[in-house]
C-alpha cells in the first residue's frame, strides 16, 4: 500500500472514541511489510486536542493528496481505495513509458467486437 504513497498523515484526538479507523489505519502503515514497500514515505502522527474528527491524508507519488474522513470510513476501505488507485498510477506509467496516449479510450463499437479466440455470447447467456 504505501508503495503508492509519498507522505501519510494521521491526525486525532486521543479521547475521541472514533479513532478506530485511525488505529488501524496506523498498525497498517507501520507493518514491516508496507514499510519495506516504500521506506521514503514520511508517515506524520498528530494528536489533536480539540474536536476535529479523526482523519487521513494521503499523497500519491503523483503528488495527489486526498483526505479521508476516519469516523466513517473503515481503514480496509481506505487501503482498498489507494491500492485501486495506485494499480491505475502503475497501468498509466506504463502506457506512458510506451509512448501511448493516456487516458486509453476505446471506441464503443470495439467493445462489441469478438475477437480471435474468444466465442461470441449468445442471447440465452446474455440475459443470465
Amino acid at each position: 500500500m504505501l508503495k503508492f504513497l509519498s507522505k501519510v498523515k494521521i491526525e486525532f484526538n486521543a479521547l475521541d472514541p472514533r479513532i478506530a479507523s485511525c488505529m488501524e489505519f496506523l498498525a497498517q502503515c507501520n507493518a514491516r511489510k508496507a514499510k519495506e514497500s516504500n521506506p521514503a514515505c514520511q508517515l506524520q502522527v498528530k494528536r489533536r486536542t480539540d474536536d476535529h474528527p479523526p482523519q487521513i491524508t494521503v499523497t500519491f507519488v503523483n503528488g495527489v493528496e486526498e483526505s479521508f474522513d476516519a469516523t466513517s470510513t473503515p481503514a480496509q476501505t481506505i487501503r482498498t481505495m489507494i491500492l485501486e488507485k495506485g494499480q491505475m498510477l502503475e497501468t498509466e506509467q506504463m502506457f506512458r513509458e510506451a509512448g501511448e496516449k493516456w487516458p486509453v479510450i476505446i471506441p464503443e463499437e470495439e467493445l462489441h467486437q469478438s475477437f480471435p479466440g474468444t466465442k461470441p455470447r449468445k442471447a440465452e447467456e446474455k440475459k443470465q
